[in-house]
């Protein structure tokens, strides 16, 4: 309980207050609009009905819907709703705008007055629908849209959780190969920030390893991630990172004998003897803030972008299966970014084609890497 109201306080306090990026700028809104709109009218506690779009399965125990629905039973744990009020729509594919479109209806149709879409690509049809139901909140879970009236964006800077993860796959790997299993390839700015931001994170203890990059096309495909994992696992890598929704690459990972950072939640419970650590959500602090607005209409269409200082992400406890110094190095490094004084996408950056991307003393901004992040750090190979 302790955890989840300290999630919550570092939420309100984020929408309180005009945020801030890495660099000083604008961050609530880091590749979307600020809202322009008034605050939505309240909804009384009893009557309210929360519904939940997600990709995938959250009974499946750990992954990217799982730890979502984590944090939608930590909000209604905190403000005390019913069962009968959450209402989930589960497996629902994010590139099927007929069966997202559905789903949407489905839970106007149930009562719903706020509905969280949990996937990048409900971003477009969300839009749509909020402007058919003008007096239904359309709350989209990463993307960049935002309307200014009934549709807003929550995301956080996960790529400070993969730059840690990235110095416990650096510490680990003994090939210098390491491979990463991406949904999908360079043009998607959320992948291709998070890559670089994990790769960065190996070469700053590891100037000799190489991070492997292949690409599956699908946020959500148990199959297509096992076997991109194998693919790289064949070629010689022995630590397995993912941007990619299941256990599959983790448990690839374990069935040959090496390691893996895993993402969404913590897997070590599927892969005891291969999981190192993985960027964690703590999604509750968003759920709970949010809907709380939502009863006390003041819920606006402002973005909500929140970091490793907001308590909104963090990695998963580092297993016995790092190397030793590992937890030491993290938490170094863990401290200097949450009081600021270590930001990961700074100085000098050169991309894998050796141009300069970055120059000293600047900061690349969240927006940027979140919506304009279209190349890949030097130490990256694609396969």
């Amino acid at each position: 309980m302790k955890k989840i109201l300290a999630f919550l306080l570092a939420a309100v306090m984020l929408f309180a207050v005009a945020g801030c990026s890495q660099d000083g700028s604008d961050s609530k809104t880091p590749a979307g609009s600020q809202a322009s709109g008034g605050a939505m009218p309240a909804v009384a506690k009893d009557d309210l009905k929360v519904g939940v779009i997600h990709i995938g399965e959250p009974a499946d125990g750990a992954g990217y819907s799982y730890a979502h629905d984590q944090g939608i039973v930590a909000m209604q744990k905190e403000l005390g709703l019913k069962d009968s009020q959450i209402i989930r729509k589960n497996n629902i594919p994010d590139t099927d705008t007929s069966k997202t479109q559905n789903a949407i209806e489905e839970l106007v149709e149930e009562g719903c007055q706020v509905i969280f879409g949990t996937s990048f690509n409900y971003m477009n049809v969300m839009e749509q629908m909020a402007e058919t139901y003008p007096k239904v909140i359309f709350s989209h879970c990463s993307g960049y849209k935002n309307n200014g009236k009934n549709m807003n964006n929550y995301f956080g800077r996960i790529y400070q959780a993969r730059y840690l993860a990235g110095i416990a796959a650096g510490m680990k790997t003994q090939s210098n190969k390491i491979g990463y299993v991406a949904a999908m390839d360079v043009t998607n700015s959320e992948v291709t920030g998070g890559i670089n931001a994990f790769a960065m994170g190996v070469k700053s203890v590891n100037a000799d390893a190489r991070v492997y990059v292949k690409v599956t096309n699908n946020w959500f495909d148990v199959t297509k991630e096992k076997q991109a994992a194998e693919a790289l696992l064949a070629d010689g890598c022995d630590v397995i990172a993912q941007h990619c929704d299941t256990t599959a690459p983790q448990l690839a990972a374990q069935e040959k004998g090496v390691w893996g950072c895993g993402y969404n939640s913590d897997m070590t419970e599927s892969a005891p003897k291969a999981h190192l650590t993985a960027p964690i959500w703590h999604w509750g602090a968003y759920y709970t803030s949010a809907v709380k607005e939502v009863i006390e209409g003041t819920w606006k269409p402002v973005n909500y972008f929140g970091g490793m200082a907001e308590g909104f992400i963090d990695i998963s406890p580092l297993t016995a299966n790092c190397a030793e110094g590992t937890q030491a190095k993290i938490d170094e490094v863990s401290a200097k970014i949450k009081d600021g004084s270590f930001k990961v996408f700074e100085g000098e950056i050169k991309d894998n084609q050796g141009n300069i991307v970055n120059k000293a003393g600047d900061v690349i901004p969240d927006g940027d890497i979140t919506g304009k992040m279209n190349w890949y750090f030097e130490t990256v190979v694609v396969k």
